[in-house]
């Protein structure tokens, strides 16, 4: 059956939604469910979702939302659709963008900073919380006797392959967007649980009979992208898996790092076959940019 809603999981999808002025309303309300009380917002501004250093030699930061809430708090949001070593530490360095860009210029400053958030939908699951049912993350800095030493750094990871809650289980307005992000694009109206009005005007923005031409378009190479990537990941792990349970117990760590870097190329090789960018398949694999210029 033809989908009737855009799939989240897609940079065309997900900017739909949640990176549109005409949809701001959506993005508030997605992030008010998950912001303390004190740095709930009533309205925002999209910033430019490419960051970049001090210098020309600095690397650059290109963000898939990046916005400001009406007392200065910075937004990042960003959509993972496959899974990266080092997704954590990309998040620690796009989080010293919007702090770094607080810093007045001049002597006076005294070095107050608004809170910043880093928001990761993650369409993948941590290899070190594999066993741990919980998919929302809530991390701040915290000191040896684990109280909050600063709270305006935080960030939070949403594993949605964990969110498994059925409609009749939903409480909450976190609960509600997740189930709604997993499920709307294999919905084909809207389920009882989220009839209110900012999730009518979720359902109505992600209708794919309502998009012009270009977005249709747009939407379809999108979806392309994002099943290709899905094939590729999935065909890499079944392999993998095959090759282990031939070969049985692993022999040494040496052997893991081997057969670890050969699944990595193979991915690379074929993330390249789709033509996606260098710099997109180097976050994903963990390789450099130069390793897969070469394979």
């Amino acid at each position: 059956m033809k989908q009737r809603y855009c799939n989240p999981f897609t940079d065309f999808g997900f900017k739909k939604l949640f990176g549109e002025e005409a949809h701001k309303d959506l993005l508030i309300d997605f992030l008010n469910a998950l912001l303390p009380e004190k740095h709930r917002i009533r309205n925002l501004e999209y910033t430019k979702n490419e960051a970049t250093g001090t210098t020309q030699l600095d690397r650059k930061a290109v963000f898939d939302i990046a916005c400001t809430g009406e007392n200065g708090e910075r937004f990042i949001v960003e959509l993972q659709k496959a899974k990266q070593n080092f997704f954590k530490d990309r998040s620690v360095f796009y989080a010293t963008f919007p702090i770094r860009e607080q810093a007045e210029r001049g002597e006076l400053w005294d070095f107050e900073l608004a809170a910043v958030y880093c928001i990761g939908i993650l369409d993948f699951v941590f290899d070190e919380d594999r066993n741990n049912a919980d998919y929302l993350h809530f991390v701040q800095l915290k000191n040896q006797h684990n109280a909050v030493f600063y709270d305006k750094l935080t960030f939070v990871y949403l594993e949605m392959p964990k969110f498994t809650k059925p409609e009749t289980a939903l409480v909450t307005q976190t609960d509600k967007w997740l189930y709604f992000i997993r499920h709307v694009s294999r919905l084909d109206g809207i389920p009882t649980a989220l009839q209110e009005r900012i999730f009518e005007a979720a359902f109505q923005a992600a209708e794919i009979a309502q998009f012009n031409q270009g977005e249709a378009r747009e939407y379809e190479a999108s979806l392309k992208y994002y099943r290709d990537m899905q094939n590729v990941m999935n065909t890499a792990i079944q392999e993998a898996a095959a090759k282990a349970h031939d070969a049985g117990i692993e022999k040494g760590l040496e052997k893991g790092r081997a057969e670890k870097r050969q699944r990595e190329e193979e991915i690379a090789r074929r993330l390249k076959d789709t033509n996606l960018p260098v710099r997109e398949i180097a976050q994903i694999t963990g390789l450099t940019e130069e390793e897969i210029e070469r394979l």
